[in-house]
């Protein structure tokens, strides 16, 4: 390794404690004041009232700073995302809370796998460089298929899907628009919810267990069509 590569890997590795530290800082912030009881049930709905005012009379500079704190969330994966969709349809509407949601809990999510694939990505595929070979195949060939299905049912953590999905090949830009159409059909019911927040005793509630079936026989549409199309296509070639 001559001077510039041991330049560059040290410059690399301070940026990687930099954005670490601030990472952790951040999240540590976040909890020794307590922040997290801004993002609880009782709280919207004590405060609905005084956010829809607020909301009427600066309409773009709310959704700004909504969106801001939404995409900080999820990128940290701090907890409050859900509140934060509820919130968004109290305060939006169906159409705009929707549209805003979707782009800001995207933006958020790829913001969590860009750090996740900046900060473990090369350790991870150098410690375990066999074991991965054959996801990193799968990944490469089906990656959006997978992360489409794996959007799609809501029973996994997204946060985890973000760091998990940061240590893979994945392209960011198909990350980015599949997460975007994934996530979407589960940001609409909760936003939808939102809109009657007195009448929401518990998130949970929101996700009944028929609705938890749907969203996985959703979830494995994706995959069973393209493992269909596969099978039909090398039939055909044979």
């Amino acid at each position: 390794m001559d001077l510039n590569d041991t330049m560059n890997s040290n410059k690399h590795l301070i940026q990687k404690i930099g954005i670490m530290v601030l990472i952790i800082a951040a999240i540590a912030f976040f909890f020794y004041f307590d922040l997290g009881r801004y993002f609880t049930l009782d709280y919207l709905k004590q405060s609905h009232e005084q956010f829809t005012r607020i909301y009427s009379q600066h309409q773009i500079a709310v959704i700004a700073a909504y969106m801001m704190i939404y995409i900080i969330i999820t990128a940290l994966s701090l907890p409050g995302a859900a509140i934060m969709t509820l919130a968004g349809g109290g305060l939006f509407g169906l159409v705009t809370g929707s549209i805003v949601v979707s782009f800001a809990s995207t933006i958020g999510a790829t913001l969590a796998c860009l750090v996740s694939r900046f900060l473990l990505r090369d350790w991870v595929q150098h410690k375990f460089a066999d074991r991965l070979k054959t996801i990193n195949e799968g990944i490469e060939k089906e990656g959006g298929f997978y992360l489409l299905s794996l959007r799609l049912v809501p029973l996994f953590p997204f946060f985890v899907i973000n760091l998990v999905m940061g240590i893979t090949k994945i392209p960011i830009l198909t990350y980015y628009w599949v997460s975007q159409l994934g996530m979407l059909p589960a940001t609409i019911i909760f936003v939808n919810a939102g809109k009657e927040l007195a009448k929401i005793d518990s998130i949970s509630g929101i996700l009944s267990p028929g609705l938890l079936i749907s969203f996985a026989i959703l979830g494995l549409f994706p995959l069973t069509t393209k493992k269909l199309l596969n099978w039909y296509k090398a039939k055909k070639e044979l």
